[in-house]
C-alpha cells in the first residue's frame, strides 16, 4: 500500500530548511513528518504532507528540486521486539529496506514507521502476513 512522499534535494547550508517549512507553512501545507539525510554539500528531506500537490507546486514555484515518490507507511507494535518482528517478515521475504524513519507519536500504541523497500510488492505480501497494518495516505492527515 503506497504512500506518496515528497523527497527535496537541499543545499546543506545554514536557513535552507527553515526557507522550505517556510514556503509550506505559508501555503498552508502540513509536514506531518519528515527525514533529512545529509552529506557534506547537500541533503535529500523527505516529507509526508497533507497536500503533495500543493507542496510540489509551491516549491517548484520557488525553483526548489522537488520529486514525488512512494513509500510504505506501517503501524508498529510499540513494545520491545516490534521492530525486529516487522524487520524478519521482510529479511525472510528477501526485501532489503532502502531506508526507514518514524512519524512522530509519543506514546503511541501503534507509532508509524515510513519504509522505503527494494521490492514494494513483496514487502506489502510480507507484512500483510504477519498482519501488520499498512496505512494510506488518508490515515495519516
Amino acid at each position: 500500500m503506497a504512500v506518496r512522499q515528497l523527497s527535496v534535494f537541499l543545499e546543506n547550508r545554514v536557513g535552507r530548511l527553515a526557507t522550505i517549512a517556510e514556503f509550506l507553512g505559508d501555503a498552508g501545507v502540513n509536514i506531518g513528518a519528515l527525514s533529512v539525510a545529509d552529506t557534506r554539500d547537500f541533503g535529500i528531506l523527505r516529507l509526508l504532507v497533507d497536500d503533495i500537490a500543493k507542496a510540489e507546486q509551491i516549491l517548484k514555484a520557488h525553483d526548489v528540486v522537488c520529486h514525488i515518490n512512494e513509500v510504505t507507511a506501517i503501524e508498529v507494535d510499540n513494545r520491545p521486539g516490534g521492530l525486529a518482528k516487522l524487520l524478519k517478515a521482510l529479511n525472510a521475504a528477501g526485501v532489503n529496506v532502502e531506508y526507514m524513519y518514524a512519524v512522530a507519536e509519543p506514546k503511541s500504541q501503534r507509532p508509524v514507521m515510513i519504509f522505503r523497500f527494494s521490492e514494494a510488492k513483496t514487502a506489502w505480501e510480507a507484512l500483510e502476513k504477519t498482519g501488520m497494518k499498512m496505512l494510506k495516505e488518508e490515515d495519516l492527515f
